[in-house]
């Protein structure tokens, strides 16, 4: 197959982002992400639970998805609301995002989001000076988020295709997968403050 031929594939597996079954919107964005083509220069390779802990510090902050620095984080900010669709005994269920989110100075949201068609709704609950994070592997690291309103935006970007297919094979999770770099870009205001590590 030819690049073009690739590239055509491609951008017909990322219609499935629409779907409506979690596992086709999962392959859509999974395409989508492999054709965006990212400006590294503009990004700062830098872990999103680390900014997300610094620039929580002392706030109210609204997590949305489950990740697995929830313990460090809770020591790190003001108040943490975790909002999960299934949630566990400490967490928020999704019907809760209406009366959390407007309360939060920063708010947290999976990329995945994007997948379950739910991140539309979740950034209308924002508050317009609440800084806002869209963050995890399947994350686009695409500057359009910022014309919704997020404010950062931390991903994952395959950077040894190789080491990625053998550590996934071998039943890797997320953060022991070799051969991905994570990537935070922001809008311009505030990449002086992440730079800096304000």
């Amino acid at each position: 197959m030819t690049v073009a031929g690739i590239a055509e594939s491609a951008r017909e597996l990322a219609e499935y982002a629409l779907s409506e079954n979690p596992l086709e919107a999962s392959l859509g964005v999974a395409a989508i992400n492999s054709l965006l083509d990212v400006d590294e220069r503009n990004a700062i390779e830098i872990n999103a639970a680390e900014v997300l802990a610094e620039r929580g510090r002392g706030k109210n902050v609204a997590l949305v998805g489950h990740f697995p620095f929830i313990p460090k984080l809770r020591q790190a900010v003001g108040q943490l609301w975790v909002i999960e669709q299934r949630p566990s005994e400490d967490e928020y269920p999704a019907e809760s995002a209406a009366d959390v989110i407007p309360q939060a100075d920063v708010v947290a949201i999976t990329g995945t989001a994007l997948i379950n068609h739910t991140l539309d709704g979740l950034l209308a609950l924002c508050r317009p000076d609440a800084l806002v994070m869209v963050l995890g592997p399947s994350t686009p690291l695409s500057p359009v988020l910022f014309e919704h309103g997020v404010t950062i935006i931390s991903g994952a970007r395959v950077v040894d295709e190789v080491a990625v297919m053998r550590t996934v094979g071998q039943g890797a999770t997320f953060q022991q997968v070799e051969g991905v770099r994570l990537l935070t870009l922001t809008r311009e205001k505030t990449q002086g403050q992440l730079k800096a590590g304000v």
